[in-house]
Formats: C-alpha cells, structure tokens, sequence
C-alpha cells in the first residue's frame, strides 16, 4: 500500500470531486475524477456510453482507468460511486493507496444532486455537464430519485465498508473533510495493515496502527493460520478458548495454526462470566510462564465476550503487552464485543473495573460457528444488531425486515451480510472514537442504561446481556417518545422487529426501584445526570440530559409485569 495516492470512494453526492480537489491543492498533487477520464479516454459522455455499452461496458472502461491510475505517484483521485465495487479494482486500490470512503446520508445526497441539477438547468447551456448526469439515479422525468440512491447505496455499502477509512461529510465543509483525511493520512498513513481479502468486512483505525476485521462462512480453518503467516508472524500462539467451543473451534483453530506452520499451544477455561476475574487471569500467567510465552508470540481468543475480555486483558499486560487475535463465536461477540480493543475483567465490586483499550492483530469471525450456538444465545445477539440500525443505521433495520426468517434460520448469504455491514458499522465509529472521548461512540449504548440496570437489578443470570439490551430498548424509545424526541410510529417499528426475534419487551420480577439505584451508577452520566441515547429517527439518534427521574420511573412501572 502506497501513501502516494488517495483514493476517494463512495456514493455520488458525497463530495468526492470537490474534497479531491482541494486535497490535491492542500498536497501539492495531482487530481484525477476517473469518471472525467474515462470521458476523455473513450470520446463519449458517460449517458451515453451507457446508452451504448450498457453499464458492463461502462465499468469495463472503469476498471482500465482504475488501473491505469493505480500505478500514478502523488496523485488524489476521486472515483465514481459504482468503482469501489468491482472486486478487481476494490482490491487494486486497497493495495495500491490510501483507500478513504466519502458517506452521507440518503437525504443528503438527494438534495445535493438535485441543487447539482437544478444549478446546471438554470445556467445559459442547454447541455448538462457530463459529471450531473447519473443514469442509474434518475427517475421517468430526469429528475434524481430518493428511492433509487437508498436502494442503489443499500447494495453497495458492504463494500464500501472495506475502504480504509470513512469520513461523515453531511455537515461538514469541503475543507473540514479535507482536513480530516489529511489528520488521518499524516496519523496513519504508514500503519494500515495492507490486507487484501475477500472477507474483509472493514478495517478499525487506532492511534497504535490499524487491525482488519474477517467475516465468511466456513472460514475458520481455512484463513487464520495463513492470515497470521502473510503478516510475517513468526512465533507460538498461545490459544484462550472457552470450554463451551473447544470442539470443534478451539481444535480448529489449533489445526490451522499448525497447517500453518505454526506450534499452537491451548487454554481451556470454564464457560460464563464466573471465568473473567482475575483468579482465571493468574492461572493463565502462570501457564504462560511456565511455556515461556516471549514477545513475539500470539494470544489466541475462541469464544464469546468472555473468551475475548480475558485474552485481550493478558495480552494486554503480559510482557507488557504481546501480539493478540480474536475468533469471536458468538453473534454479540462478532457484532460488537471484538471491536474496539475494550478488554476488562471483574471484581467483586463490579463487572469490567479492571482492564485496558488493547487492539488485537485482527479479528476473524466464522460466521458458520452460530449454527451451534443456543437460540436464546443467538437471540441475544441479534439484539445488539438491531440496536446498531434503530440507533444508527436505517438501511440495517430495513435489511432486517426484509430477511427475518433468513436471519433467524442463519441463511449463510444474508447472515453474513448483515454481520459484515454491522462490523464495519461499528468499525467506523470506533475508528472516530478510540477511547469513546467524542460522544459519537456512546450512540453505540443505545438500550443500555436500563439495560445495564436491569442486569444488576436482576442478578446476573436472569436476563442475558442482549434481551436485557432489548428491554433498554423499549424503555428509551418510550422515554424519547414522551420527552417529544422519538416518534410513536418508530416505537412501534423497533417492538415489532424485536418482538419477531423473540426478544422480551417488558421485564417482571425486578424492582423498580433497584433499576433506579443501578441507573445511576451508569458509567454515561456526568455530574450525576444521566446522559440518554435516545432515538429522533429510524437509524438517528443523539444524546440527551436533564430527563426527570420520575418519567424513567413511570415507563419502567408500565413495562414491569
């Protein structure tokens, strides 16, 4: 990977050509809009060589251009909105450059396009520019179609995904966004991790470097040996595996390692929470001790949030810190736990009062290891999903209403593209918010002040994380509808999709008023006000303070059985 050139990626409307070209003057470099060049190349407008060539024949054009540009030095290149999907060209610009994703939200991008159109209809040319005209986008009437950029940009935001970094631009100026890709570019540039592959799903930025993030299906054995060898490891790994997925995963992550050429030595810890205290941690020390564990091997984790806590914690601090990987077995784990680098294990005082931000080598998640899970397990983790796309991402929850029966059967295709789309969701927030300093991350607690409460409320045990989640869910939606912020209309829409998940609504045999003492040790409040995620839109949310105890205590009676 070059830090030579940029690549500029995403939808039309984004603000690729303007961002390109004050980047290219901020840099001193050259500025290419492929789509102007393959315009010049051919002699044609792109209307028309859709018109004669079809879209086949136009990307075929593109991926020349792509190609071609590839091999330039110094050089920023705006793409077109359909580049970053061909798999050839995907892959020669994630190995050849700096690979930056321009995004926006639906809404956005229309009403630029449209302001694009009506600028160029008013002006004295009867010709449109070329760069105003979209095929793919426009209605019966010429006129650009709302509908046609969600479902074009649904299709396509799994690969953009992949980009190595994604910039919001809906309320920032051309020169915030260039200046936010040159912060990156001198923050990074010569830290991303050069992983070409078919199941990245995204690519997490960290000021220590960056680490990629695998989804497939079936690709366990096949990927993790090779995938450690490719990056020159050259040590022993050192595997954490939960009792519960020692067979046949922990052994299958033994067996690549060792096809791989590389001695894999195995831990098997007892399954649940009971396991992530620092008793397991010391028996885990002296294990490694005893194998001589060195700086250049590996920890290993295999297994759900606890197996990923545990080996992220010894990692973190042994030898003052060696190399870790994770294989996540569960849906929470894949979707949400593995991500960030968060690893902490618990005292008797609390849960996760002991820990550190510590980013693994690489995640991979095989995404067949769910077919063996329990359903109220792999219920629980769908409800960390949903949380994503009611708080964060409309196209999710849409994706999520269309497929629920595929979803809950595991059908490989659809499941795997919802838990790519959901990684690279969390990837991107993650990559804008390390250690959750900005607010943006907090989003992610959507659900979990009640949530969390209730856990503690309940005791542990009685209502896993996840429909713990669910039942923070309803209560903020309810919270957010009373306080004027979330429309009845949303809340009915998230019970719904939650309900056909199996997930609880409501909760019974838990004290009120526990919830309430529990709520306010919530680790997002700040001068003892409680700071609410709460949702002012499908797939939008924001966080708000000064809501009145007594209406948290009102919805949580009409919610308690």
């Amino acid at each position: 990977m070059s830090s030579s050139r940029i690549f500029l990626v995403g939808f039309s409307g984004t603000g690729k050509t303007a961002v390109g070209r004050r980047l290219a003057s901020i840099l001193r470099w050259d500025f290419v809009d492929s789509d102007e060049l393959i315009v010049e190349t051919v002699g044609e407008g792109i209307k028309k060589i859709f018109a004669n060539k079809g879209e086949k024949g136009f990307r075929e054009y593109e991926k020349e251009i792509i190609n071609e540009l590839s091999k330039r030095e110094n050089v920023v290149i705006a793409t077109g909105g359909g580049a970053f999907i061909d798999q050839q060209s995907r892959e020669n610009m994630l190995y050849s450059g700096l690979c930056v994703c321009l995004e926006a939200q639906s809404e956005t991008i229309h009403s630029r396009l449209s302001r694009a159109i009506d600028f160029s209809e008013s002006s004295n040319n009867n010709d449109t520019p070329e760069k105003m005209q979209r095929p793919l986008l426009a209605s019966e009437d010429g006129a650009v179609s709302l509908s046609k950029i969600e479902n074009i940009k649904n299709d396509r935001q799994w690969a953009y995904s992949k980009a190595h970094w994604i910039v919001s631009t809906d309320y920032l100026s051309t020169e915030q966004v260039a200046q936010e890709i040159i912060r990156f570019t001198h923050r990074l540039s010569e830290k991303i991790h050069p992983v070409v592959n078919n199941y990245l799903a995204a690519t997490v930025m960290t000021s220590a470097g960056s680490y990629p993030i695998l989804v497939g299906w079936g690709i366990l054995e096949k990927e993790l040996g090779p995938q450690l060898t490719s990056s020159g490891f050259n040590g022993r790994a050192f595997i954490l595996c939960d009792q519960s997925v020692l067979h046949p995963y922990g052994r299958s992550a033994q067996q690549s390692l060792h096809k791989s050429g590389i001695k894999a030595h195995l831990f098997v810890f007892p399954s649940g929470e009971k396991s992530k205290n620092l008793d397991t941690v010391r028996k885990v020390f002296d294990w490694m001790a005893e194998l001589k564990v060195e700086r250049r091997d590996v920890i290993v984790s295999v297994g759900g949030g606890v197996a990923g806590d545990l080996a992220g914690f010894v990692a973190a601090t042994y030898l003052r810190g060696i190399a870790l990987v994770h294989i996540p077995t569960t849906l929470t784990a894949m979707v949400d736990s593995s991500i960030g680098g968060k690893a902490a294990v618990d005292l008797p005082h609390a849960k996760n009062l002991v820990g550190a931000f510590y980013p693994p080598k690489f995640v991979l998640s095989d995404v067949s290891a769910l077919s063996t899970l329990p359903r109220r397990e792999l219920g629980q983790g769908w409800a960390e999903a949903l949380k994503h796309g009611f708080a964060l991402d409309k196209g999710l929850v849409e994706l999520y209403e269309t497929h629920v029966k595929e979803l809950l059967n595991l059908s490989p295709e659809i499941t795997t593209k919802v838990i790519s789309l959901n990684v690279a969701l969390k990837a991107s927030l993650v990559s804008e918010d390390e250690r959750e300093m900005s607010g943006l991350r907090t989003l992610l607690n959507y659900g979990h002040t009640v949530g969390h409460a209730i856990e503690t409320a309940a005791g542990y045990g009685m209502y896993l994380h996840g429909e713990a989640v669910a039942i923070g869910m309803v209560a903020a939606a309810n919270l957010g509808m009373v306080v004027g912020k979330t429309d009845p209309a949303i809340l009915e829409r998230q019970n719904s999709l939650l309900a056909e998940f199996n997930l609880p609504l409501a909760f019974n045999n838990v004290s009120v008023d526990q919830i309430l003492e529990a709520i306010k040790l919530d680790k997002k409040s700040e001068a003892g006000e409680i700071s609410w995620v709460i949702l002012d839109g499908v797939g939008s949310s924001s966080l708000y303070r000064g809501i009145d105890q007594s209406l948290v205590r009102e919805i949580l009676v009409k919610m308690s059985k």
